[in-house]
């Protein structure tokens, strides 16, 4: 895949590069539907099987090796357990999940976090150079930061890839306000960067789709 068809040029005619997303699902007609919802993010590139570089790969329990074991992946399975895929698994997600949840869970994996099905976990995969998977026990006494009802809004909108322009377009707010409810949220989350919010939010319960 010739590399510029994943940049886009912004509004201020700055050039944003997008995430390019393999999808590998056995049932194409899903894969076609989660392409389709994928396609609707500013900040994602996906593309169905077929060969082409990629920053992270969707695939499920069916998926051979058909995917670069390079390619960071998102596991959606239907089995509890079982054995994960080749190559490096780092967000299992339910095959059920809902479209928006799984492209946080790419974003995630391409930045190197690993997220369970249920979002509770986040490392730098990194630090982990390539261990297998393992799922970690939640702490259901950590306590949970509270946001507000603005803050909760540009949290989803953080979940979906949305920058600060397009968090304010979207909100009828000013940039310079939405600058601020984000450094906000990752001061209440303690995130060191917009990509650990999410994932520190998914983990938490507090990204809603």
């Amino acid at each position: 895949m010739d590399t510029l068809t994943s940049d886009r040029i912004m509004h201020d005619g700055a050039v944003s590069r997008r995430l390019v997303v393999l999808i590998a699902l056995g049932d194409a007609s899903r894969a076609e539907r989660l392409a389709a919802s994928l396609a609707a993010s500013d900040d994602l590139l996906p593309v169905v099987a077929g060969g082409g570089r990629a920053d992270v790969a969707i695939v499920d329990d069916s998926i051979g090796d058909g995917v670069p074991a390079l390619i960071p992946r998102v596991l959606l399975t239907g089995r509890a357990g079982g054995e994960r895929p080749a190559g490096e698994v780092l967000a299992v997600m339910s095959a059920g999940a809902e479209d928006l949840l799984i492209a946080a869970a790419a974003r995630l994996a391409a930045a190197g976090y690993r997220v369970s099905s249920d979002g509770r976990r986040q490392e730098d995969f990194h630090a982990g150079d390539g261990e297998p998977f393992e799922e970690e026990a939640s702490d259901e006494h950590a306590a949970r930061p509270t946001l507000s009802p603005r803050e909760a809004e540009v949290l989803a909108l953080l979940a979906e890839g949305a920058p600060n322009k397009v968090i304010a377009r979207r909100l009828n707010i000013s940039v310079h306000t939405a600058k601020f409810h984000v450094a906000a949220i990752l001061i209440k989350l303690g995130a060191a960067n917009r990509t650990d919010a999410i994932a520190i939010a998914m983990r938490q319960g507090l990204v809603l789709v």
